[in-house]
């Protein structure tokens, strides 16, 4: 919008800045606020004459519709994007290019078109942020350069040709089934490592449980022989500490002989045969028996 003529006010909202001009040739960028155009003559003088244009710096959006385009895969798909812009430089905005809307659109259209052709339809279908990230990096440089940010820039529509769209229904059924069956099968393999990891787990188990009970056993036995050999040694000590006893001691070991016969005579059965031999201090008695 431009604004002309003599002593006429105007008011520029925050909405928008002016473009000031004196003769055609800008001399500053017009905040908001409220300025009037100077009268063209002053005491005789000729004055510039002054122009102000406004430029709309809120955000907006452009949609370009149904641009029909080739995928990677020769499949052609019609598209809408919708893109969200402002203008952050009014004077490259106004002076840079014709028409900045004009122009952003066939850059979007045209980056659209890059990225459609490198992708197949399968990756359209299941990455779509991908396309809206190859506009954003493919235009937002060229357009900064005619003082336009785009905030964002994302797939409205697809439409697919003829009876393309059933077709992928039945391509996406396929895949969900198989995945199913993927998922199914690494759970059974889940489960049966989980399984033979427990059983693995039992035997170890099992083995250690075996050893100790062994290990107990043996050790268990080694103690009883031990013990037995202990008490035989010490069996052993007492007959010899008897032995030594009756050897100093003879009339000890005649004492032994009277009960062991007292002993015998007890048995009805028994037969004693005894030889008796001069009787003296160191003598012995001798008896020999059967049953």
């Amino acid at each position: 919008m431009m604004i002309s003529g003599a002593r006429r006010e105007f008011i520029i909202k925050d909405t928008h800045r002016g473009l000031y001009y004196e003769d055609g040739k800008l001399t500053k960028i017009l905040e908001a606020g409220h300025y009037k155009i100077p009268p063209r003559k002053r005491f005789f003088k000729k004055l510039p004459t002054v122009e102000c244009m406004l430029v709309d710096v809120r955000e907006r959006e452009l949609t370009i519709k149904g641009q029909e385009i080739l995928t990677a895969d020769k499949v052609a798909i019609r598209v809408s994007i919708l893109v969200q812009f402002r203008v952050t430089d009014p004077k490259a905005a106004i002076h840079t290019v014709d028409s900045f809307e004009d122009r952003l659109y066939s850059d979007v259209q045209l980056a659209a078109r890059r990225s459609l052709a490198s992708m197949t339809l399968e990756e359209i279908l299941t990455n779509r942020n991908r396309l809206s990230e190859d506009i954003l990096s493919d235009v937002t440089e060229s357009a900064g350069s005619y003082g336009v940010t785009i905030r964002r820039a994302d797939v409205k529509d697809l439409i697919f040709p003829g009876n393309l769209q059933e077709i992928m229904n039945r391509v996406l059924a396929a895949e969900r089934h198989s995945q199913a069956q993927l998922v199914e099968a690494r759970t059974r393999a889940e489960v049966e490592q989980i399984e033979a990891e427990s059983r693995a787990e039992i035997t170890k188990r099992d083995a250690q449980a075996d050893a100790e009970a062994r290990r107990l056993r043996e050790q268990a036995e080694a103690e009883a022989t031990r013990s037995k050999a202990e008490a035989e040694t010490q069996a052993y000590a007492e007959r010899v500490k008897a032995a030594e006893a009756l050897e100093g001691h003879p009339a000890l070991l005649r004492l032994a002989e009277l009960e062991t016969l007292r002993e015998l005579a007890k048995n009805g059965n028994a037969r004693l045969y005894l030889g008796l031999d001069r009787v003296s201090l160191n003598g012995a008695v001798s008896g020999k028996h059967d049953s």
